[in-house]
C-alpha cells in the first residue's frame, strides 16, 4: 500500500459501487462471523475478506424495506442495485440466499443446497439467469429486511481498483449452510470476531471485525446497526512522511 502510495501520480480509477455481507450464525451464548481466504490469483489474494463482489448492471430487485436509499446515502436505483449486489454476491459465494416464498412474507428459505439449487446458483454467478428472474420463476421475493447496513468505505485514490463499497450484517437463515462455492478462496471459516487477530485482512475489513468484538449476542448486533453511519464514507489516506515511512488515516 505504502509502495503504491508513493508510486502514484495521474488521475485516479473510476469508482465502482460494491457490496459485502458479513454473515453471523450463533455460537453457544454469543456468534461468529464467516470469513473467506482469496485465492491467490484474484485481487486480495491471501487476505481474508467476507463474501461480495461488484454491483452488476442486472442487479435491480425489488425491495422489502423503503429507506436503502437513505440508510446508504445514494438515489434509490444506485441503493437498490448495491443491495441486490449484497444479496447476490452472498448466494454466488456462500450458496446462502436471503428469501421466501410470496405468499408468506416472514418465512425464509430453508435448504438451498439441492442439485437444483446448485444448478440455478452457478447459473446466477455464471450470468445466464439474473437472481431477479430466478426469484420470480420460483415464487420467491428478496428478504432484504434481513440485511442490515453497517458501513462504507471508499477505496484510496493511488489504488488501480476502486470501490465504493457498504457493508451490510444479515443472520444466516435456520436451515441454511454456508459453503465455500465460488471457487475464488482457499479458505472459508466460521470464527468469532475476537479470534481474528492472526488473520491478515484489508483495514475496511479489519476495522469492520474489531467494531463487532463490542457485542456479545447477534441482536445486539443487528439493534446496532440502526445507529450506524452507512451513508457517510470513510476514506482512508496515506500520508508519507520524510523517514520513508507511512501513516493511515481513517477518516
Amino acid at each position: 500500500m505504502v509502495k503504491r502510495a508513493r508510486e502514484f501520480s495521474g488521475t485516479p480509477a473510476t469508482v465502482r459501487d460494491a457490496a459485502t455481507v458479513v454473515l453471523l450464525r450463533p455460537s453457544g451464548e454469543t456468534f461468529e462471523l464467516y470469513v473467506l481466504r482469496r485465492a491467490a490469483t484474484m485481487a486480495f489474494g491471501g487476505l481474508y475478506a467476507f463474501p461480495g463482489g461488484g454491483v452488476d448492471p442486472t442487479d435491480r430487485p425489488e425491495t422489502i424495506r423503503t429507506d436503502w436509499p437513505a440508510r446508504l446515502g445514494v438515489p434509490p436505483e444506485r441503493a437498490h442495485a448495491v443491495v441486490g449486489a449484497a444479496v447476490r454476491e452472498l448466494f454466488e459465494e456462500t450458496g446462502v440466499l436471503l428469501a421466501g416464498p410470496v405468499e408468506q412474507p416472514d418465512r425464509t428459505l430453508a435448504d438451498v443446497g439441492t442439485a437444483e439449487w446448485e444448478a440455478d446458483r452457478a447459473a446466477v454467478a455464471a450470468r445466464e439467469l439474473t437472481l431477479t428472474d430466478l426469484l420470480a420463476r420460483r415464487g420467491l421475493r428478496l428478504r432484504d429486511d434481513l440485511l442490515f447496513a453497517w458501513a462504507r468505505w471508499i477505496t484510496p485514490e493511488f489504488e488501480p481498483k476502486r470501490y465504493d463499497t457498504w457493508f451490510f450484517v444479515s443472520l444466516l437463515p435456520e436451515g441454511q449452510v454456508a459453503r465455500d462455492v465460488s471457487g475464488e478462496a482457499t479458505e472459508a471459516t466460521w470464527t468469532a470476531p475476537g479470534a481474528t487477530s492472526g488473520l491478515a485482512m484489508l483495514p475496511p475489513t479489519r476495522r469492520t471485525v474489531d467494531s463487532l468484538t463490542a457485542y456479545r449476542e447477534m441482536a445486539e448486533v443487528i439493534a446496532a446497526a440502526s445507529r450506524r453511519d452507512a451513508a457517510t464514507p470513510v476514506t482512508p489516506r496515506v500520508e508519507l512522511t520524510d523517514d520513508g515511512g507511512a501513516l493511515l488515516h481513517l477518516s
